[in-house]
């Protein structure tokens, strides 16, 4: 079912209440901005890529390294996962012991186990990650590929850099992900709202087949339009706009498309997101960006993973049997990651709190190597003994996946080239 209605008085969780809401399958896209939809192509791409997508799972809090994927069951008591272990399919490998199903998966998978984050501290941690830099004017890998590849797709109308969910927290959440100065136009979509089954746009589906009915809403949409002249002239995109209201973008979120044995495998919640990631990437969505809250336990750890654990366990290992049975694990690179990791010793509240010195990562698909383990910890999982990973590397890693060129560089507003990417290189044995 779609409906499509364009009133002055809606609002969604953000409280935005005199834009229209978009609001598409089980997600409603909150704050529909066509500038960042559709804003015209002023900047040429910055190079050819691949036809590929990244998926971004982010655990928001910070994840602890030991209860996901580096249990280190031969520490002591107080070091251990509290969750203990499970064996995989790679030999000598185990996961925390919520991870069940990622087990039957690890053949697809690689787990990097000496990734190191510059911070532990939330925000600051998320801007390096997210970025490949500490917390200054820089651009998000997403935003990054929207200027590269175009801020929508050409034929489908989809945005090429979408969000669900909120990276990082408070008032530094929207600008973590974000374009920086590279402009509006190519930050993420994202989307808000507790619809689960339409399009809200406020006219009547009919209505939309007058063409001018549409427009008199967009006309709404215009006045809250920055003015700074990243759209220009709405006109001229009409049609994009139709074709993402009408054409097969809707159709990536129309669940009664999906076959529902798939639809059940992944499951609601996270399962869902991920779901719709997949779809999203099938046409035309270049990165996708997934936050599930929820991962700050300085307290009670136990019972943080026995809520956590199972819901990224069955939503992540959907997701990568799923895109290896559609051919698609050449195409879609999953990235699991955090801000950082959480302290090896368990506190005194049997919680685990900030730690920057040592995290973990688990990808999957994109035409890289898997079915390894990256790199090692030490015994009690505080600092990384071998093949040390930083957010440099994880950033080349995914410009490698999506075809950006190493050298690109973009310039700031004074006028001077800034290359996206550092001295780093790609994650040693993924390519």
């Amino acid at each position: 079912m779609l409906k499509v209605l364009f009133g002055e008085k809606s609002t969604n969780c953000a409280g935005i209440t005199r834009r229209s809401a978009l609001q598409i399958g089980g997600l409603g896209f909150g704050g529909l901005n066509l500038s960042n939809l559709m804003s015209a192509r002023a900047a040429k791409p910055a190079g050819v890529t691949r036809d590929t997508s990244v998926v971004w799972l982010w655990l928001n809090g910070g994840p602890t390294h030991i209860e996901t994927f580096d249990p280190k069951m031969t520490a002591p008591k107080e070091y251990r996962s509290v969750s203990g272990e499970v064996k995989t399919r790679l030999p000598g490998v185990t996961l925390g012991g919520h991870f069940k199903g990622m087990a039957e998966q690890a053949d697809r998978m690689t787990f990097v186990r000496s990734f190191v984050v510059p911070s532990s501290s939330h925000n600051t941690g998320a801007f390096w990650v997210n970025t490949g830099y500490g917390p200054r004017n820089r651009p998000s890998l997403g935003s990054i590929t929207s200027r590269v590849r175009g801020p929508n797709h050409p034929l489908t109308g989809m945005p090429t850099y979408v969000q669900m969910g909120n990276i990082g927290f408070n008032t530094d959440a929207p600008v973590i992900p974000g374009s920086a100065w590279l402009g509006k136009a190519f930050g993420p979509f994202t989307p808000s709202g507790p619809s689960r089954a339409n399009m809200n746009l406020t006219t009547q589906v009919s209505r939309l087949e007058d063409r001018r009915s549409l427009l008199k809403g967009l006309d709404k949409i215009r006045r809250d339009v920055d003015a700074k002249g990243v759209m220009d002239g709405i006109d001229g995109m009409n049609h994009q706009a139709f074709s993402l209201i009408l054409g097969k973008a809707t159709q990536a979120f129309d669940m009664k498309r999906e076959d529902p044995r798939v639809v059940a495998k992944y499951g609601g919640g996270l399962g869902q997101s991920l779901l719709t990631a997949r779809r999203l990437c099938e046409v035309g969505c270049g990165f996708v960006a997934v936050s599930l809250q929820g991962w700050d336990m300085h307290g009670n750890v136990a019972g943080g993973m026995n809520g956590r654990g199972p819901q990224v366990d069955r939503a992540v290992s959907a997701f990568v049997s799923d895109i290896h049975q559609r051919g698609l694990d050449k195409n879609i690179l999953l990235v699991i990651s955090g801000e950082f990791g959480r302290t090896p010793r368990i506190n005194k509240n049997a919680g685990r709190d900030h730690w920057g010195p040592l995290s973990t990562l688990a990808l999957a698909g994109g035409g890289l190597n898997m079915g390894q383990v990256v790199g090692k910890s030490s015994p009690k999982a505080e600092v990384p003994a071998g093949g040390k990973v930083g957010p440099q590397e994880l950033m080349a890693t995914v410009f490698h996946v999506l075809g950006i060129e190493r050298e690109t560089s973009f310039d700031d507003p004074a006028g001077r080239p800034i290359p996206m990417l550092g001295t780093g290189q790609p994650i040693k044995g993924l390519i």
